[in-house]
C-alpha cells in the first residue's frame, strides 16, 4: 500500500534519517513527511512508514528503528542504522524508479550498500568514528550534513525543520550522484572489456572516450596494461593505471623528463609533435591528436620497461615487438 505519511523523529537530525528520507521521498513523492515523536505519529499504521524512531523494527508493519534493545544486525554482525534498513527494503525499488536497467540493480544495490550505506550505519551507531579520517574528519558526509542543524541559541521553533529540508536537498544530490557513478561503471565495463580484447598483450589500452576503467581492468585480470589513451573534447588523454583503489601508486609512471612540461618544451623532451602537457605528478598527459597520444604512450611503456619499474617487472610479460621496434 502506498503510504500517505513518511514519519521520522523531530528535533536534531542525523545522516541516517536524512538519507532514508532521500530514498522514501523519491519512491513516494505524494506522501507527507512528518517529523514528530508524538505517540499518535510513531505508532505503526497502514497509512505510514516510520523510520529512525518508534523503538521497533518490523518490515511488515513498516517501522524501521534501530535504537531499541535487540536492534537489527547485518548477517556479518555489523549494526544497521535506519538508512541501512530502508536501503535493504526499499533500495531496489528506488533504483528501478531511477531508471536503472533491471540487470544492473543487484550489483548497484550491493556496491552502494558497501561503499555508502554501511559507513553511515557504522558511524551512526558509534562503531566507526569520523576521526579515522584524520584531518578530513570534519569533512565526512555525516558531519557535514549535521553542520546544517540550527545553532544552540536559535529560538525559531521552525529552525530544525528548515535545517532538515536544507540538508535533505544536499543529501539527495550525493545519493543520486553516487548511484549514477556506480551505474556508469557497469555501463563502461563492457566497453573496457572489448578494448582489452582489442589490445591483446599490448601494454596500452585505447578507449573510445573517457570512462571508469580500473574496475573492469582488475576484473579482467589485465595486469599487463600500463597506460590508457582516450579522446577528450579537444585533445587526447594519456593516463596511468593505479595499482590499488586506496592509493596513488601507478603500475608505471610517465617519464620523469616530461614532468611539468607543456607544448614546445614537452615536444622537445619527448620528440613527438603534438605532445601538449604532462602533469608534474607524471600520472596524466595530453596530446593534440591520437597519433601523438599513442606515440607518447609507447615511449612511456618503453621507458618503464627499460628502467625496470617494479609494476612492469611484476607482470612477467615480454615487451611487445611493436614497442621494441619503436
Amino acid at each position: 500500500m502506498i503510504p500517505d505519511f513518511l514519519v521520522t523523529h523531530s528535533g536534531g537530525f542525523h545522516a541516517d534519517e536524512l538519507l532514508s528520507s532521500v530514498i522514501l521521498t523519491r519512491l513516494f513523492p505524494q506522501a507527507r513527511l512528518i517529523r514528530s515523536r508524538a505517540p499518535e505519529w510513531i505508532t505503526p499504521g497502514v497509512d505510514r512508514i516510520i523510520y529512525d524512531v518508534g523503538g521497533a523494527y518490523d518490515a511488515a508493519a513498516r517501522i524501521f528503528d534501530h535504537h531499541q534493545r535487540g536492534a537489527p544486525l547485518r548477517e556479518d554482525g555489523q549494526p544497521y542504522s535506519s538508512f541501512g534498513l530502508i536501503w535493504k527494503h526499499y533500495g531496489r525499488d528506488y533504483l528501478a524508479a531511477s531508471g536503472l536497467p533491471l540487470a544492473h540493480i543487484e550489483a548497484v544495490h550491493a556496491s552502494f550498500d558497501a561503499s555508502f550505506v554501511l559507513p553511515v550505519d557504522l558511524t551512526d551507531n558509534g562503531a566507526l568514528s569520523p576521526s579515522v579520517a584524520g584531518p578530513l574528519a570534519g569533512l565526512t558526509l555525516p558531519v557535514l550534513l549535521e553542520t546544517l542543524k540550527p545553532v544552540f541559541d536559535e529560538v525559531d521553533p521552525e529552525a530544525d525543520d528548515r535545517g532538515f529540508q536544507s540538508a535533505l536537498a544536499i543529501a539527495r544530490s550525493f545519493v543520486e550522484a553516487k548511484i549514477a557513478q556506480n551505474a556508469a561503471k557497469l555501463r563502461a565495463e563492457a566497453l573496457v572489456h572489448q578494448a582489452i580484447e582489442d589490445a591483446g598483450q599490448g601494454r596500452i589500452l585505447e578507449l573510445p572516450m573517457g570512462m571508469p576503467f580500473r574496475p573492469a581492468i582488475v576484473k579482467a585480470g589485465a595486469e599487463h596494461l600500463l597506460f590508457v589513451v582516450h579522446p577528450r573534447e579537444k585533445d587526447w588523454c594519456l593516463t596511468g593505471i593505479r595499482r590499488a583503489d586506496d592509493g596513488f601508486e601507478l603500475r608505471a609512471d610517465l617519464p620523469a623528463a616530461w614532468a611539468g612540461l607543456v607544448n614546445g618544451d614537452l615536444e622537445a623532451a619527448c620528440g613527438i609533435a603534438g605532445a601538449s602537457f604532462c602533469h608534474n605528478g607524471r600520472f596524466i598527459a595530453a596530446a593534440k591528436n591520437r597519433e601523438a597520444a599513442l606515440a607518447m604512450a609507447e615511449l612511456a611503456v618503453r621507458e618503464a620497461i627499460s628502467t625496470g619499474q617494479k609494476s612492469v617487472v611484476d607482470t612477467g610479460l615480454a615487451v611487445p615487438a611493436s614497442i621494441v621496434a619503436g
